[in-house]
């Protein structure tokens, strides 16, 4: 018996499309019981998902899952040259950090002298 794990790549065995194995669900007895397997796999940009016997899917086969691509097409010069200049700055060295600043102290407003207060009471406006 096949041991299937979520992220496998299965088919049906009556064929049909590649789909991923989302979740194994098994016997809330036994662990080693699969009751039935929950696959997904996109119909144009629709997700599908399906719950399936275990016994009715299989792996899929590698050389269907993979196919070549076809060579890229030439990258331009100037496209490249951006790539790379994005790359080294990537790259460059962290700035070293530059030593904390002594905290500033607040200046607070100085409580009126004694003198002070008398001088302001005896001003008298006309």
């Amino acid at each position: 018996m096949t041991v299937f794990k979520s992220g496998d790549l299965v088919v049906l065995k009556s064929g049909g499309p590649v789909m991923t194995i989302d979740t194994v669900n098994t016997d809330i007895f036994d662990d080693s019981k699969i009751t039935g397997v929950l696959c997904a796999w996109f119909v144009g940009t629709r997700l599908e998902r399906v719950r399936f016997d275990h016994s009715a899917i299989e792996p899929a086969q590698t050389e269907t899952v993979v196919t070549p691509q076809a060579a890229a097409p030439q990258t331009s010069v100037e496209y490249k040259a951006v790539l790379d200049d994005m790359v080294d700055a990537m790259n460059l060295p962290a700035e070293p950090a530059k030593p904390a600043a002594a905290p500033r102290k607040s200046k607070r407003a100085k409580a009126p002298e004694q003198n002070d207060v008398g001088v302001a009471a005896s001003v008298r406006v006309n």
